[in-house]
């Protein structure tokens, strides 16, 4: 057994209060000998293997009802869920939901759902995560239902890209891992670059890899029919992952992600955090420009919110000239990216350009781009 160590994500957080809570219900059927225990331990599933995850307090707050809560520690570095208050009131349900599954999740206050639909936002990771450990707990024949609350939730997703993919009222569960991987930190490049080279070191790499820009990218590529064997998180150091990709062997590479985060690359940034570097606005206007746009019109395309307002409010007034921009900005990527891999060398390596839209929908390809995406959808064989 290892002992918790900081730097979980917040799916972890949301299980251990989760399993507390469920504890806390059987501990109030059992009698009050039982004492609660401080720690959880749980199968993280991935990485896999066993951890001890602290909990800051589980009780009964009355009949057939109990309360679990822990605390986000993400580990170093910055993270906007630093200290975050995680609450999960559990009860029992009979019988037990369709499917099998042992607990029902409901969004309370400072949880993210899907505007269109208003569910609750949870990757699939997150709800293996759930499953995994509270089935054991549960039992045969029972389930229990799950209201997660964030006190916070609501005023810290307002700090976030949340809003861009159409999730509302909070913060989202879409943590596909347990351990948090700091997108502007070195350590971060190191494990991308580590997991580079293990794919492209297999016996079955055949030269393709799609790279993935964030956790809404990696939920949706396989939706799109990206093979998930294909497909590699990148956090924001794009150049040296492209570089590396190229001495690796990678033959074809597709970028995917949010166009309101790829479109710096159309103004050769290759680092995307925006602590370091942002001309967002700058890129979308001279591409504009390029266009024909000009005058009052290129004045606020230059002073909307973000890159998604621009478009939208652009394709409001002229639609055809907002498809022509979001065709140059996708091919304007692929001849940077192609452009800053020619700094470092000859490489025999073609990169196209994939850009989805806040509502998780694929919005343009490159040249390049459409290709790839093809191809890789469909495979020879």
């Amino acid at each position: 057994m290892v002992n918790a160590s900081p730097g979980y994500t917040l799916p972890v957080w949301v299980t251990a209060a989760a399993c507390a809570a469920v504890q806390a219900l059987q501990r109030a059927e059992a009698g009050p000998a039982a004492a609660f225990e401080g720690l959880q331990t749980l199968e993280l599933l991935e990485p896999p293997g066993l951890r001890q995850v602290p909990v800051e307090a589980a009780a009964p707050i009355g009949p057939g009802r109990a309360l679990g809560i822990s605390r986000c520690d993400p580990g170093a570095g910055l993270d906007l869920t630093r200290g975050l208050a995680v609450w999960v009131v559990a009860c029992w349900i009979q019988p037990p939901p369709a499917g099998g599954s042992c607990f029902v999740l409901e969004a309370g206050e400072g949880v993210g759902v899907h505007g269109a639909t208003g569910d609750l936002c949870a990757s699939a990771y997150a709800r293996a995560l759930l499953e995994t450990n509270l089935r054991p707990l549960v039992g045969a024949g029972r389930a229990v239902c799950l209201r997660l609350v964030l006190p916070e939730g609501r005023a810290l997703a307002l700090r976030t890209s949340n809003a861009a993919f159409g999730v509302v009222d909070g913060l989202a569960l879409i943590g596909t891992q347990a351990e948090v991987q700091h997108s502007a930190a070195p350590d971060q490049l190191q494990a991308c670059l580590a997991a580079l080279a293990a794919r492209t070191a297999t016996a079955g790499f055949n030269g393709d890899l799609v790279l993935v820009i964030g956790e809404n990218g990696l939920d949706l590529a396989p939706s799109l029919g990206l093979p998930a064997g294909l497909l590699l998180k990148v956090g924001n150091w794009l150049g040296p992952v492209l570089v590396a990709a190229a001495e690796a062997g990678v033959r074809r590479l597709l970028l995917f992600g949010y166009h309101g985060k790829l479109i710096k690359l159309a103004g050769g940034i290759f680092h995307t955090h925006h602590h370091l570097a942002d001309g967002r606005a700058e890129v979308l206007t001279a591409l504009a420009a390029l266009e024909g746009l000009s005058g009052e019109a290129l004045g606020r395309l230059h002073g909307a919110a973000t890159v998604e307002a621009a478009l939208s409010e652009l394709v409001a007034v002229d639609p055809a000239l907002a498809q022509r921009l979001e065709r140059r900005i996708a091919a304007a990527i692929e001849q940077r990216s192609m452009a800053y891999l020619a700094r470092y060398g000859s490489f025999p390596m073609c990169v196209g350009a994939a850009l989805f839209d806040r509502r998780r929908q694929l919005r343009v390809c490159g040249p390049q781009g459409q290709e790839l995406l093809e191809a890789f959808r469909h495979p020879l064989g």
